[in-house]
C-alpha cells in the first residue's frame, strides 16, 4: 500500500488531536474515554501485551490506571501523518511515560508509537495502536 497526498488540513489536524485526547484521559484515568479513541475492534500493541477491542483496552486501562500507572501522565506529539486513502492514514508520535513529579520523558520510559487511524462517521479513530521503547536497541540474536 502506498501513500497519497489525500488528506486536508482538518483531517490532519483532526488526526493529531487524537493525541491530545489520549493525554487527557490518562491524565485523568479515564479508562472509558481512552478506549473510546479506538474503535469498536482496534488493538492496542505494547510491549508484552495485545488488547483486541475496546472492552479489552478498558479493562487493561482501569487495571493500569489504579495499579502500576496511578498518578502516571503521558506525553507526545506528532512526528509525521500519511495518508493511505482519505479514510485512513498512519501517525507516527514520540512521547512516553512520566512519573509522579517528572517534567521530562525518562530514557527506560521514551517510545516511539505508531497509530493506524480511520475516518468512520465523519470522525477520526485508531484502528491499531502499537509503541516499542525508543532507546532499546534490538538484542543480537542468540542472546537474551
Amino acid at each position: 500500500m502506498t501513500t497519497t497526498e489525500t488528506g486536508t488540513a482538518a483531517d490532519q489536524a483532526a488526526i493529531a488531536a487524537l493525541t491530545q485526547k489520549v493525554i487527557a484521559a490518562w491524565a485523568y484515568g479515564d479508562a472509558d474515554s481512552f478506549a473510546g479513541v479506538f474503535t469498536e475492534d482496534g488493538t492496542m500493541i505494547l510491549p508484552g501485551v495485545y488488547k483486541k477491542g475496546r472492552d479489552e483496552i478498558r479493562a487493561f486501562l482501569a487495571e493500569s490506571f489504579a495499579g502500576n500507572y496511578k498518578g502516571t501522565q503521558v506525553t507526545g506529539r506528532p512526528l509525521e501523518i500519511r495518508f493511505f486513502t482519505p479514510d485512513s492514514g498512519v501517525l507516527i508520535t514520540q512521547g512516553g511515560v512520566l512519573a509522579p513529579g517528572e517534567t521530562e520523558v525518562a530514557d527506560s520510559q521514551s517510545i516511539k508509537a505508531s497509530w493506524t487511524v480511520v475516518k468512520r462517521d465523519g470522525s477520526w479513530h485508531l484502528a491499531s495502536y502499537q509503541n516499542t521503547p525508543a532507546k532499546q536497541q534490538l538484542p543480537k540474536p542468540g542472546t537474551h
